[in-house]
């Protein structure tokens, strides 16, 4: 499911971003640290994908495997891999060259999804090099 651009004003309940991301990849936690939101999304709060969390738990409940990428929750809805993707491209900042080039790679749903498994693999490959586990190896104890 892709996000739909829109100008229209939120309660502060709707503007509550949460990204659940992997804490342990390099990439994923540069990502988040980087990446500047627009005053539309409110409040940001980044989740630990490795934590105890209670969205990592929702997101777990409702299938999503976080080792196939990153969670986005947004006014209710969650979001995974290329469409969390899309959504933080839609409401992310104009504000500088990482933004501008996230905005311009991720804000179409097409695009998206083709470079979006690209970027899952790359963390994988990232992960085995620095003889990190996927989270899911974390949570089988294997």
């Amino acid at each position: 499911m892709f996000a739909a651009k829109s100008d229209i004003p939120l309660a502060e309940e709707d503007r509550q971003l949460w990204v659940v991301y992997d804490g342990e990849c390099p990439f994923c936690s540069s990502y988040v640290l980087l990446y500047r939101l627009r005053e539309r999304a409110g409040q940001v709060h980044l989740i630990d994908a490795r934590s105890d969390h209670p969205l990592v738990d929702e997101v777990r409940r409702q299938g999503l495997n976080l080792d196939e990428g990153m969670a986005v929750k947004f006014q209710g809805r969650l979001y995974h891999g290329a469409a969390a993707m899309n959504m933080l491209a839609i409401l992310g900042s104009d504000g500088g060259v990482f933004n501008r080039l996230n905005r311009a790679l991720f804000q179409h749903p097409r695009l998206a999804r083709i470079l979006y498994p690209i970027l899952v693999r790359g963390r994988w490959l990232v992960l085995r090099l620095l003889g990190r586990r996927l989270i899911a190896d974390r949570q089988t104890g294997s």
